[in-house]
């Protein structure tokens, strides 16, 4: 297995573990499954950013798992702040693949100057606010009830890893 950067023929299998997630849990507070066409989009909006989408995969080159930042809020205050976003095979979990996409997403977002990566996960997820622990983000709130899916209140935690130690933007 080997992490790299995503081009269009990863799209169906990032396009898999988007829409398994939208169906089967609450990691996306989306309720619409989606297309290749509209993560192609996507994918291309976030190479204009100059943002990365990474891709954990096998030795055939079956996307197990992807990671990706942007954008925290639109205002430019907030341009030394980014929101991250992993999501692994639901088969694959549990075998170091988030962690180690997330671990080059934050080299990443270093290496752009990034300051404060930012994560907002469904509180409930505990494994995910787990991995984030060990990684070094810390909790700085909890939102109750501000997201809905599957016929239930969901409550979004908040967690930071502030990426160095300048004083100064």
């Amino acid at each position: 297995m080997h992490i790299r950067d995503a081009v269009i023929g990863d799209l169906a299998g990032i396009t898999a573990i988007y829409n398994d997630a939208v169906k089967n849990s609450t990691a996306i507070w989306n309720e619409k499954i989606v297309d290749v066409e509209n993560r192609s989009a996507w994918l291309a909006d976030r190479h204009t950013s100059g943002y990365p989408v990474l891709v954990m995969v096998d030795d055939e080159e079956t996307v197990l798992g992807y990671a990706t930042f942007g954008d925290w809020r639109a205002f430019d205050g907030y341009r030394h702040t980014v929101e991250h976003s992993v999501y692994v095979r639901t088969d694959r979990q549990g075998r170091g693949i988030g962690r180690a996409l997330m671990t080059e997403l934050i080299d990443r977002a270093r290496a752009l100057g990034k300051h404060v990566m930012v994560a907002g996960i469904e509180a409930g997820n505990t494994g995910s606010v787990k991995l984030h622990e060990q990684l070094g983000f810390r909790h700085v709130g909890q939102m109750p009830q501000v997201g809905t899916k599957f016929g239930r209140w969901l409550d979004l935690t908040f967690m930071q890893l502030t990426l160095d130690e300048r004083p100064q933007p």
